[in-house]
């Protein structure tokens, strides 16, 4: 009965500047990036990158009948797209309460479930970059 009152259950994921919402219901196992199908994507190994979390979610589940619409803004192509893996594998865990899929994706890769929060440096004042110091010459 509790399943049946939670039809839908949203996730983020965030790399760098790009945030991922996902979707996740049951359904028949379409996974759509910003409404378009992910086997579209140009890239091989975006592709790859995405099908992780959903290859590893059917050999734990054994079937995958869940339908997850990720919508994702900001940052580049591949922050959007990592952004993306993070918002599907939590989504996974959080709908299915599985402790096994869990643990199958931190042992796989934690970067699945676990944000990477690294950020640019800020520029130094009187630095032409975040490190570099100004040079001198002394003559």
């Amino acid at each position: 009965m509790a399943d049946e009152i939670v039809q839908n259950i949203i996730v983020s994921g965030k790399r760098k500047s790009a945030v991922a919402k996902a979707a996740i219901k049951h359904g028949s196992g379409k996974v759509t990036i910003n409404k378009r199908p992910y086997e579209n994507n140009n890239s091989l190994f975006q592709r790859l990158l995405l099908k992780e979390p959903i290859g590893i979610a059917k050999k734990v589940l054994g079937d995958f009948k869940f339908d997850i619409a990720v919508s994702v803004v900001g940052g580049g192509n591949e922050s959007q797209i990592e952004a993306a893996r993070l918002a599907i594998a939590k989504s996974l865990v959080k709908f299915t309460k599985s402790a096994e899929l869990k643990k199958a994706f931190l042992e796989y890769d934690r970067s699945m479930l676990v944000a990477d929060t690294r950020r640019k440096e800020p520029y130094k004042p009187g630095d032409s970059k975040a490190r570099s110091k100004r040079q001198k010459s002394y003559r």
